[in-house]
């Protein structure tokens, strides 16, 4: 089993169209990536398949990210979070393993804390969502360059993915006519600091019941490990590994990464909740 298995679709939501790769069978699990700007679902192609091999995994574009349709406004966490929901309505997953990094680590614990039926376990990847500061990179977003996005593919991907392959997909993906535009509108409310404070996670963390994994980078320079170790000290059911690796530790290390979430899944799966897909 290999990237071939994965397959490329997409639905029809209530802002237009949205892509999603699925791959496998089983109990669902819900890949949330994060922030940056060219990648979308496929920022969890060195995870997909060995975590296919356990689960029906499914790895959206946000909306606003990937080939989909945009929106032309701002929009919250609140949006975002509403999206899951109704991704995995369009979809008929009642309920689903989630795993979310950065950013859509923030959106998976908000989304738990909301609708604690829609999550059956949650693993948080170097996640956003316990610092109300605004981070440069948001403030002073300019769009990259090929040459930009292979620096940080190089840097961050393992070696065994068509790296070239996706650094030219990623690129043509930021050429799109009106994703900078859309993009920076998801900056402008995203990195206010106003905002920022309002999904703030800290009082939240404490009422999320289900079973979590915090996972950290160890070299984490975007989130330290000292906000993960907060994470996990304010979630009640929950449990924390550090993995070599950077912020982008899931696909720098995908094996360590991956082995720790089937594991983490497969003991704290509820077996006696129907499958939904």
């Amino acid at each position: 089993m290999g990237l071939s298995s994965v397959q490329e679709r997409q639905t029809t939501l209530s802002h237009g169209v949205t892509h999603y790769l699925e791959a496998g069978e089983g109990e669902p699990l819900i890949l949330l990536h994060g922030v940056g700007f060219w990648t979308g679902g496929d920022y969890w192609l060195a995870n997909i398949v060995e975590l296919s091999r356990h689960f029906h995994v499914f790895s959206p574009d946000f909306v606003g990210w990937g080939n989909g349709d945009r929106l032309r406004v701002e929009y919250s966490f609140a949006y975002l979070v509403d999206f899951v929901r109704e991704f995995q309505d369009t979809l008929g997953i009642s309920s689903a393993h989630i795993v979310g990094h950065s950013m859509g680590g923030w959106v998976a614990a908000l989304l738990a804390y909301e609708s604690p039926q829609r999550v059956r376990t949650l693993t948080l990847v170097g996640s956003g969502g316990m610092s109300t500061r605004t981070l440069s990179t948001m403030t002073k977003f300019q769009p990259p360059t090929r040459e930009d996005i292979l620096a940080h593919a190089t840097k961050t991907l393992h070696a065994e993915l068509p790296i070239a392959e996706l650094v030219d997909t990623w690129y043509r993906r930021t050429l799109l006519a009106g994703a900078v535009e859309s993009y920076q509108l998801i900056l402008n409310h995203m990195n206010n600091s106003v905002h920022r404070a309002r999904y703030h996670l800290g009082r939240r963390l404490q009422h999320i019941q289900c079973p979590t994994l915090v996972v950290w980078g160890a070299e984490d320079q975007t989130n330290p490990v000292s906000l993960g170790q907060e994470m996990h000290a304010l979630l009640p059911n929950s449990q924390m590994v550090v993995i070599p690796g950077g912020h982008d530790c899931a696909s720098e290390n995908p094996e360590q990464f991956n082995q720790q979430v089937i594991q983490f899944i497969r003991t704290h799966a509820r077996s006696s909740m129907e499958m939904d897909v």
